[in-house]
C-alpha cells in the first residue's frame, strides 16, 4: 500500500476533535427525550432505579475522568449527560417517595 492510500496523520489529528465533539453532542442530548417524556407524563414507573443510579454514577465518573485528563470534550459532554440523567433519577426518587 502506498503512503498516499492511507489518511494523512495531520488530517486525522484535525478531524478527531470534530468526531469527538459530534459524539459528545449526540450522546449528551440523547437524554432529552427521556427527560421530556418523564416530565410530561409525571411518571417514572417504567424506569429502572438501578439503571438510573448506575448510569448517573457512571456519567459522573466520566466527568471526573475528563477533568483528570484535562479533556474538556469528555468532561463537558458527560456533565450534560449526568445532569439530564440525574434529573430523571430525581424524578424517579420523587415518585417513589412522594416528594
Amino acid at each position: 500500500m502506498e503512503s498516499g492510500d492511507q489518511p494523512d496523520e495531520a488530517m486525522m489529528e484535525q478531524i478527531m476533535p470534530f468526531i469527538g465533539g459530534a459524539a459528545a453532542i449526540l450522546a449528551s442530548l440523547s437524554y432529552i427525550p427521556q427527560v421530556r417524556k418523564t416530565w410530561r407524563r409525571n411518571s417514572t414507573h417504567d424506569l429502572s432505579l438501578n439503571m438510573l443510579i448506575a448510569l448517573t454514577t457512571g456519567l459522573i465518573l466520566w466527568v471526573v475522568y475528563g477533568f483528570l485528563r484535562e479533556d474538556w470534550i469528555i468532561a463537558t459532554a458527560n456533565s450534560v449527560g449526568a445532569t439530564l440523567s440525574g434529573s430523571v433519577l430525581a424524578f424517579k426518587l420523587r415518585d417513589m417517595f412522594g416528594w
